[in-house]
């Protein structure tokens, strides 16, 4: 207990240098197979890391630019949703209000009303103190951003053009008579590795792009960004699906009216992420990974 304990406090204290190389790892094992078919056709590795890095850094700063027209109305149209939702929860709060008033006046009734307080007004809370701008917020948020970014794709292109330097040298080490049979077990740890995050990279895509549709059909705001955002949250087991639904169901309880209507919208993400996590997912894992579905199956359950 102490051990993890400790491991998930040095986690938290040095996630600003754990995060970027835990995201610089996962994206230099996806994007390896590039460089490796580059160096086929007699391309160094520097080179074909940097061909990889570029491409890219640029479909993600053209996604960002084909999302910010749907993130700038989002933003713009929050405060009216956030209207919305907080009308709705002072009707619900002024019912209850009412029910407690009923209460109150039938314990008095029947004489075991609590006795009023001795205080005639309440105490006055002191102020909260003044957090930081919104400015400063935004642009310290940015800049941070930007770092993390910057230092993700510096790691990456490092790990890319160094290829399989780190499996070389381990291989260095071992015995002559055994180094054909150690060769093999890396290379197949390497495949295997690269399939698995490739064949989870392509349903957590496909997820995305059919929560889109499902969400543009119950006539939810922005469907494209719901689906990127289940694409990134996916890659966080429970968590992410958890954050996912509570976003959706607030969303829907600003946008709609009726309660069946706003149930629908997290209640379809939920049973989407069930199919694929105990349906899909194990076929698909099990089809290209050789690996029993059912075996798949068992571990997502247990």
């Amino acid at each position: 207990v102490i051990a993890v304990v400790t491991g998930v406090a040095g986690l938290y204290v040095g996630r600003d240098f754990f995060i970027p190389v835990a995201i610089a790892l996962l994206f230099s094992v996806l994007l390896r197979p590039a460089v490796r078919a580059m160096e086929r056709v007699r391309l160094p590795a520097p080179a074909g890391a940097a061909i990889v890095v570029v491409v890219f850094v640029g479909g993600i700063v053209a996604a960002g630019v084909g999302l910010s027209g749907p993130v700038q109305r989002w933003v713009a149209d929050a405060p009216r949703q956030m209207t919305r939702a907080q009308h709705k929860l002072s009707d619900v709060r002024n019912s209850v209000e009412r029910v407690s008033r009923v209460a109150q006046q039938v314990q008095e009734a029947a004489g075991t009303a609590p006795a009023p307080s001795a205080a005639g007004k309440p105490a006055q809370q002191p102020a909260a103190p003044q957090g930081p701008s919104l400015i400063a917020r935004v642009f310290g948020t940015t800049t941070a951003f930007l770092a993390g970014f910057a230092e993700v794709v510096v790691l990456l292109y490092l790990l890319l053009a160094a290829g399989s330097l780190f499996f070389r040298k381990l291989l260095r080490v071992v015995a002559s008579e055994e180094t054909a049979t150690a060769r093999a077990v890396v290379r197949q740890l390497q495949s295997v590795l690269e399939r698995y995050i490739v064949v989870a990279a392509l349903i957590y895509m496909a997820q995305g792009v059919v929560v889109a549709l499902v969400m543009w059909g119950l006539g939810m705001p922005s469907p494209v960004l719901w689906g990127v955002a289940t694409f990134f949250l996916e890659l966080i087991p429970y968590i992410g699906a958890l954050i996912m639904m509570s976003a959706l169901a607030l969303v829907a309880f600003a946008t709609f009216d009726g309660i069946g209507h706003i149930a629908l919208v997290p209640a379809t993400h939920f049973a989407i992420s069930l199919l694929q996590a105990n349906i899909l997912g194990p076929i698909a894992y099990g089809r290209n990974l050789q690996l029993n579905p059912v075996a798949v199956l068992m571990s997502v359950l247990f």
